[in-house]
């Protein structure tokens, strides 16, 4: 470990003179240390050798794409041509001697550490993603909450929160793709709202995934609960047959859950491949509990056995049965998208009550008591103390104001707007994370992440550095969570109609008028003469964000827009 330390802080530099490309562009000098190419960071550092058992030149590759990662985001301010220098360094005699001193450095190194890193365990890792939960609903976030929530009140007070936090998409499918793959949903076909019952598989193939990363360095990974990224290929999913690509196609060794919302047929469990019972009967359409209705479903095929009041018990059985299958010779990651609070309202019997939020409410308690079990497992397993344990939501809470009134309770804080609308409400999320001997407890962080950031953070627990082309929206969140150091200053917001924002700083551009979401107004808003065409708000001023004050700062809309379009056409933001 010492060894480790102390290589990142040599001062071996090596400096390149001005270049010049085959084109004739001239290359600004190039000046370097070695340490600034070690993909090492925070307690990866201890776990990143016993990793890369492969050969010297997969090795080499990764420190290549390391160094060539630093070059493109250290100068992509000052020169457009980064593909360009990237070829002219492969072939430079000075750029190849010096990737080879680092080679042979980090060989020494890995050989020396090789004793040291005996017994040094890589760390267990449980994702837990609620669905539709906003960030007013855990205690921990909202002292003024109507719904008990003291499991995740507990993660909180054992590890970290963070306070601006969002989903990339203010909808289910587009932030669940976005978190297992560190990239933004709209650069997909899918460009706004979300996939259905019989959408196909989203992730595409060969795109490295949370699962794959991890199952590449040795893990067991599964996900039990709502999938929502598409099954089978194709136009429309055939649940007769072997449902391919989907979970197992994308890392995962095990699946069980359901393909989509709780409210989208067909309503059929599926065992890693296959359903496990035909939906040979049909549903009737229901409307939401608020509105007298038994709750909000689409009517369609249902398995004979399947009840919605079943799935959230067994997502919980499924995820608490692996982990009490595991030990401690293998580590596991395990991504549990739980289907509530979604619609429909579902509580059992035992949660009837529970809360003074409504039917809303108890279900939401119901959540909480399944992170109980989960860990109250990795407890009774003896995993806690090396397990890496996140819990957020992929979106805002879906509350009206009708339902504000009602109950005295604010699903989404203060914030503007719910679910699916572009306005803080739909995207800002809660996020807890436990991570004993990593993470300070009681820790608060106020600076701004994505979800997307979860992939690179992983990388980075692992030890293993991202390619270029892996990860192109995630920033690893490892120096902010240890070191209260900033990761990212511009995140982009995307609405459930398909609405953009861009947020720099306490700056937050909306392109457009209306939510983009559920509250009205919706969409496509033609402004009147002499109004904004679009929304800008200063957050730090202007949290509820009430005062558009877009016509007044036309230089920061300019230079928000153009920051957008450039994340479009590059491809990436990272």
């Amino acid at each position: 470990m010492q060894i480790v330390l102390l290589l990142q802080q040599i001062n071996l530099f090596f400096d390149f003179g001005p270049t010049v490309s085959r084109s004739g562009t001239q290359l600004p000098p190039f000046h370097c240390r070695l340490g600034d190419f070690l993909p090492f960071t925070g307690p990866a550092i201890k776990n990143v050798f016993p990793v890369y058992e492969g050969s010297g030149l997969d090795r080499l590759r990764q420190i290549f794409l390391q160094c060539r990662d630093t070059w493109c985001v250290r100068y992509m301010n000052r020169i457009t041509c980064e593909r360009e220098i990237f070829v002219s360094l492969q072939e430079d005699v000075r750029m190849r001697t010096a990737l080879l001193i680092i080679a042979i450095a980090t060989f020494v190194l890995t050989l020396e550490n090789r004793t040291l890193a005996v017994g040094a365990e890589l760390p267990n890792i449980v994702l837990i993603l609620a669905d539709d939960m906003g960030i007013g609903d855990p205690g921990c976030y909202n002292s003024e909450s109507k719904i008990p929530t003291p499991h995740i009140d507990r993660l909180a007070s054992e590890g970290l929160r963070m306070t601006d936090m969002h989903s990339p998409s203010a909808v289910c499918t587009p932030t669940r793709y976005g978190l297992l793959t560190g990239r933004y949903c709209w650069r997909t076909r899918l460009k706004e709202s979300v996939l259905f019952g019989y959408g196909t598989a989203l992730i595409e193939p060969g795109r490295t995934t949370l699962a794959s990363l991890a199952a590449s360095q040795g893990y067991r990974t599964a996900v039990f609960g709502k999938w929502h990224l598409g099954l089978g290929a194709g136009e429309k999913t055939d649940y007769s047959k072997p449902l391919t690509p989907g979970p197992l196609s994308v890392g995962f060794d095990r699946f069980y859950g359901i393909p989509a919302s709780l409210d989208m047929a067909p309503y059929v469990y599926v065992d890693n491949t296959r359903v496990v019972e035909a939906a040979t009967e049909e549903i009737e359409s229901s409307t939401y509990i608020r509105f007298g209705g038994k709750g909000y479903i689409v009517g369609g095929k249902i398995a004979p056995s399947f009840r919605h009041i079943d799935v959230m018990p067994v997502t919980t059985d499924k995820t608490v049965a692996f982990i009490h299958q595991q030990t401690h010779e293998n580590p596991f990651l395990i991504y549990v998208p739980f289907s509530a609070p979604h619609t429909p309202w579902a509580p059992t019997a035992r949660f009837t009550g529970k809360s003074d939020a409504g039917t809303y409410g108890d279900f939401t308690v119901m959540v909480d008591d399944a992170v109980g079990k989960i860990l109250k497992a990795l407890d009774q397993k003896d995993f806690s103390k090396n397990t890496l344990v996140i819990f957020t939501s992929d979106n805002g809470g879906h509350w009206l104001p009708q339902d504000i009134e009602q109950y005295k309770h604010r699903s989404n804080l203060h914030l503007r707007g719910q679910k699916a609308d572009i306005h803080e409400g739909g995207h800002r999320v809660p996020f807890v994370v436990r991570w004993p001997g990593a993470i300070e407890p009681g820790t608060v962080r106020d600076q701004l992440g994505c979800l997307t950031d979860v992939f690179a953070t992983v990388s980075s627990v692992l030890g293993r550095p991202l390619a270029w082309e892996e990860g192109e929206d995630s920033f690893s969140l490892l120096p902010l969570w240890q070191q209260n150091k900033a990761v990212r200053n511009a995140i982009v917001n995307h609405s459930g109609r398909g609405m953009f924002a861009i947020r720099r700083g306490p700056w937050k551009l909306i392109l457009g008028l209306g939510t983009g979401g559920f509250t009205e107004p919706w969409w496509n808003i033609e402004p009147e003469e002499g109004e904004p065409a679009g929304q800008l708000y200063h957050l730090d001023r202007d949290m509820g964000e009430e005062d558009n004050v877009y016509q007044q700062h036309p230089e920061v809309v300019q230079s928000l827009t153009s920051l957008l379009d450039a994340f479009i056409e590059t491809g990436r933001s990272r």
